[in-house]
């Protein structure tokens, strides 16, 4: 399958509004930007006050005429759910409007296998592909057949539709087996960081708040930035030294948004779980985006469903540059809150001295005198703490230091 280059697909998102809380505008200005990151253009927007959603049609037969009214008249090549549609719901709506037929779910992984560089993010991606479009072998594939490209046929994961259930199971199968190759690999190299004494800082947030820039500017990562979602997907690790000489490694994790698609979060498991295993959450808030406290509780939530509680957090509130006056914006959960601007270092001072503290808050404060034969002390301390202080004296050498509590001094 070809992608069309020259394909500029027209899209009419919709949504129904039920009610329980959510601002389903804002999840539409969402899409919309998903949508363009995907390379289309969105034309049109339709949003149904109802108490539930229709499980064979998703819209009301009323507002489903309107769409179909509106495909035409804006000439769209296509319409997007804001929610992932059931395969029935997909071919429903497809017959109904005579037009392609995605959902969110299906832009997200088109995007995700647009960003995939790394043979684990392909992998990733294909296989959350696979296992996606398998459920709908007979829901998209006309829809899809249709234009012949675009959304939802991209990236490595670009199997046709017709292709017998029985290889996709295979290819799935095969795509698992590399993935827990890939897996182990990156336990290993996880289990060597923590078997060592410098902390591991993880740098976790919704999509575009700003983490590639955060590590790029702390040190010189040279990560992908753009001003897109889900600039990037793999994550990178880079070594860091506080301003007290204290060493850490900071782990960028992929972004996180709402509605993340659960085959996604199936696949990016144990990219995702970097978080899991670190000493210290980075939580970066694009506290420029009017809906930064809508981002602040999906953030939570990924976190809580990935088994992540119980770890200090630092809220960064990022693109203070952006504003002439910050909003009132409170993060309850983090243990500590500091504004920043990741680009222009703005915080940067603030943000060291928390980590050092917290950093040290695991650690006992000594200050004493080593005798020169128990000098291989000295190390240790260097090895799992900070040295703060060294002193040559006659009767041995005087330390003032942080020293991880296993060791006894």
């Amino acid at each position: 399958m070809f992608e069309n280059d020259e394909l500029v697909e027209r899209v009419i998102l919709f949504a129904v509004d039920t009610g329980n809380g959510d601002d389903v505008s804002a999840s539409l200005d969402e899409l919309s930007e998903l949508v363009k990151t995907a390379g289309a253009v969105v034309v049109g927007r339709l949003i149904q006050n109802k108490e539930k959603i229709e499980s064979g049609t998703y819209l009301g037969t009323g507002k489903l005429e309107e769409l179909r009214d509106m495909v035409v008249g804006l000439g769209a090549t296509g319409v997007c759910s804001d929610d992932e549609l059931s395969p029935v719901q997909m071919k429903n709506i497809e017959l109904a409007l005579d037009t392609k037929v995605m959902d969110r779910t299906m832009v997200i992984l088109d995007i995700f296998a647009r960003r995939a560089t790394t043979k684990e993010g392909k992998i990733q991606v294909e296989l959350a592909q696979l296992k996606y479009r398998s459920s709908r072998l007979t829901g998209v594939g006309v829809s899809l057949s249709r234009l012949g490209g675009g959304i939802g046929t991209r990236g490595p994961g670009e199997t046709k539709l017709e292709v017998d259930r029985r290889v996709i199971r295979s290819r799935i199968a095969q795509l698992q087996k590399e993935l827990n190759d890939v897996k182990q690999h990156r336990e290993t190299m996880r289990k060597q960081r923590m078997e060592g004494t410098v902390p591991i800082v993880s740098i976790v947030g919704y999509t575009n708040a700003g983490k590639s820039t955060l590590l790029n500017t702390l040190t010189d990562a040279g990560v992908l930035e753009e001003d897109k979602l889900f600039a990037t997907l793999d994550p990178t690790s880079r070594n860091y030294k506080l301003f007290n000489g204290q060493e850490i490694i900071l782990t960028d994790t992929v972004g996180f948004i709402r509605k993340l698609p659960h085959h996604l979060i199936n696949a990016f498991r144990s990219t995702l779980e970097e978080a899991k295993y670190a000493d210290i959450i980075l939580h970066v808030v694009d506290i420029s985006n009017p809906y930064a406290d809508n981002h602040i509780i999906t953030v939570y939530e990924t976190l809580k469903g990935l088994g992540i509680t119980d770890k200090p957090v630092i809220t960064l509130f990022n693109k203070i540059d952006k504003l002439e006056e910050i909003p009132v914006i409170k993060d309850f959960k983090a243990d500590k809150v500091i504004n920043i601007s990741a680009k222009k270092s703005i915080g940067f001072d603030e943000l060291g001295a928390s980590l050092a503290e917290i950093i040290n808050n695991k650690r006992s404060y000594i200050e004493k005198v080593i005798p020169y034969n128990d000098a291989g002390v000295i190390n240790q301390i260097r090895q799992k703490g900070t040295l703060l202080c060294e002193e040559y004296r006659e009767d041995g050498i005087y330390v003032k230091a942080y020293v991880d509590k296993s060791l006894n001094i």
